[in-house]
């Protein structure tokens, strides 16, 4: 007899046992649940233990070898994907692991880039050598004028929010005008975002608009003709 062994097939790392089939309906439950009482009940007991336990994972990942401390931007991440949890489109086909695993992910990335960065510029205003520091470079440098920068600041916010508010007027599509509120929306919150480049901004865009990323791109495109026609003389661009 012909011996035959049976062929063992690993579940792997890709199988979530935590995020499964029951989560990915209990988010579709919780987004047509009107009555408030359950809608918390079916989050608590169905949706957050799963969220949690993605959020850990990530966190694990994309952290490892920093710092940074882990529970802040754990409770942060998942206050943030409940209120992502409205976006999510079954329709679509997507599983609410992939699209939930990518929101979470793209958030950690940015805010722990956004830790680090702050924790490389943030000085103390106790230590001496600082205060030296920051002495010697306002006696070599006399124009130093921190009035002159923000009211430049200022100046170019206006002329873009002119700007959007022109181009918003000439576009046509739900998609579009989708694209362009995320983009003012972007800017209205600059300060607090690190935009590391053009891809960022295109998953920015999307996770806020909601659109698959054909459907960005499209926008995008009619949205950019419309800057380049206002743009012909100004000293800046955006979409460099």
């Amino acid at each position: 007899m012909k011996k035959t062994t049976k062929k063992i097939v690993s579940k792997g790392p890709g199988l979530k046992m935590y995020f499964h089939a029951g989560t990915h309906d209990a988010i579709v439950k919780f987004q047509y649940e009107q009555d408030l009482n359950a809608k918390e009940l079916i989050y608590l007991e169905e949706i957050r233990p799963a969220i949690e336990k993605l959020v850990d994972n990530l966190l694990f990942i994309h952290t490892a070898g920093t710092n940074i401390p882990h529970e802040e931007l754990r409770s942060d991440c998942i206050s943030f994907l409940y209120e992502t949890l409205k976006k999510f489109d079954a329709s679509r086909g997507s599983k609410a692991f992939s699209y939930f695993n990518v929101v979470a992910k793209n958030w950690i990335v940015v805010k722990t880039r956004q830790k680090q960065k702050y924790s490389r510029r943030h000085m103390s205003i106790d230590d001496k050598a600082v205060q030296l520091e920051f002495e010697s470079i306002m006696t070599m440098q006399p124009d130093f004028d921190l009035r002159n920068h923000a009211e430049r600041k200022l100046a170019q916010t206006k002329q873009l929010n002119s700007l959007f508010s022109e181009i918003k007027t000439k576009l046509e599509s739900a998609n579009e005008l989708l694209c362009i509120e995320a983009i003012i929306n972007l800017f209205s919150n600059i300060d607090n975002i690190d935009l590391f480049n053009k891809r960022a901004i295109f998953v920015y865009i999307r996770e806020m608009t909601n659109l698959t990323s054909k459907q960005v791109s499209i926008s995008m495109s009619a949205i950019r003709r419309h800057y380049r026609e206002s743009m012909k003389d100004c000293e800046f661009d955006i979409f460099v």
